[in-house]
C-alpha cells in the first residue's frame, strides 16, 4: 500500500486537521454565541425597534431612535469594552498581583518541584490574594468614582480621575522614592509639591520596579534555607563516595519536610499580606 512505511504522526496529520483549525472553529462558534448574547441589550440601548417581515411588505425595517441619550449609550458601551481589554494589563500594573506571583515563582524554583503546584493554581491563588489584598481600595473606588458614575453626577472623565485617587494612594504607599525620582528625571517633569500632582504616567511604571525589587528581595530570601539543605545533602553524598547520585534526588524530600514542618504556605502568604500594610 501507498501508506505503509510513513509514520504514524504523517498520516493522521494527512486525514485529520490540525488543532489550530479546530481552535479556530471554537473561537469562531464563541464569538458568534457571544455577539447573539449581546445583540439584544445592544438593541434595546440603541432604541432599536426591529419589525418582522411579513407577506405584503416583506424586509426588515430598522428604526434607529437618534436623541442624545442613544450616542451617550454607545459611549458607555464603548468605554466598557475599551476597559475590558485593558483589565489584564491594569491587574499586572497597577495591583500586588505582580509581586505574589513573582515570589510564588521564586518559591517554587527553590523547593525543586518542577511544576508542583501547576501554573494554573499559583495563578489562581495569586488573583484571590490580589483581590484579599486590593479590597479596601476597591471599595473606595467603587464609592468615590463607580456609583456617582452610575447616578449620573460625575461623567466619564471625573470618574475616571476620581478612580484614579485612591489607586495612586496604594501605588505610592509600596513605591521607593528613586524610583519616583528616576522617571520624574527621565521625563523632564518638575517635582510636585503634593501627592495629588503626581500623574499616573510616573506612578505606575514606578510602581512597577519596586514591586519586582520588592519580589526579588523577598525570592532571595526563601532560597536561603532550601540553599543550605542542598549544600548539605551535596557534602555528606561526597563525603559517603556517591558522586553519581544527583544531590536534587536526595534534597528535594527533605526541602518539602522542611516547608511542611514550619508550615510554610501559612508563612509566606502571611508574609506577603503583610508586606503591603
Amino acid at each position: 500500500m501507498r501508506g505503509q512505511g510513513r509514520p504514524l504522526s504523517v498520516a493522521l496529520t494527512e486525514r485529520w486537521p490540525s488543532w489550530r483549525v479546530w481552535l479556530s472553529v471554537f473561537a469562531g462558534l464563541l464569538v458568534s454565541f457571544l455577539l447573539l448574547m449581546v445583540a439584544p441589550a445592544m438593541a434595546q440601548q440603541l432604541g432599536t425597534t426591529v419589525t418582522p417581515p411579513t407577506p405584503a411588505t416583506p424586509g426588515v425595517q430598522v428604526v434607529l431612535g437618534g436623541g442624545g441619550d442613544d450616542v451617550s449609550g454607545v459611549m458607555k458601551l464603548s468605554v466598557l469594552l475599551t476597559v475590558m481589554a485593558l483589565i489584564p494589563a491594569l491587574l499586572m500594573t497597577m495591583t500586588c498581583f505582580t509581586r505574589i506571583i513573582i515570589v510564588f515563582g521564586f518559591l517554587r524554583m527553590a523547593m525543586g518541584t518542577q511544576q508542583t503546584p501547576p501554573n494554573q493554581v499559583l495563578i489562581g491563588l495569586s488573583l484571590f490574594l490580589t483581590l484579599f489584598v486590593m479590597a479596601p481600595t476597591m471599595a473606595e473606588v467603587e464609592q468615590k468614582a463607580y456609583q456617582p458614575y452610575v447616578a449620573g453626577e460625575l461623567d466619564t472623565g471625573g470618574a475616571l480621575e476620581a478612580a484614579s485617587v485612591p489607586m495612586r494612594s496604594f501605588m505610592l504607599k509600596q513605591t521607593r522614592q528613586k524610583d519616583l525620582a528616576l522617571f520624574f528625571q527621565v521625563s523632564g517633569r518638575p517635582k510636585p509639591a503634593t501627592v495629588e500632582e503626581v500623574p499616573m504616567l510616573v506612578v505606575v511604571p514606578a510602581f512597577v520596579i519596586s514591586e519586582l525589587k520588592t519580589a526579588f528581595e523577598i525570592g532571595f530570601l526563601l532560597y536561603v534555607p532550601f540553599l543550605i539543605v542542598d549544600m548539605l545533602v551535596a557534602s555528606i553524598l561526597m563525603s559517603m563516595g556517591m558522586m553519581m547520585l544527583p544531590p536534587v534526588v536526595i534534597s528535594l524530600p527533605f526541602k518539602l519536610l522542611l516547608f511542611v514542618m514550619v508550615d510554610g504556605w501559612h508563612l509566606v502568604v502571611g508574609t506577603l499580606i503583610q508586606s503591603f500594610r
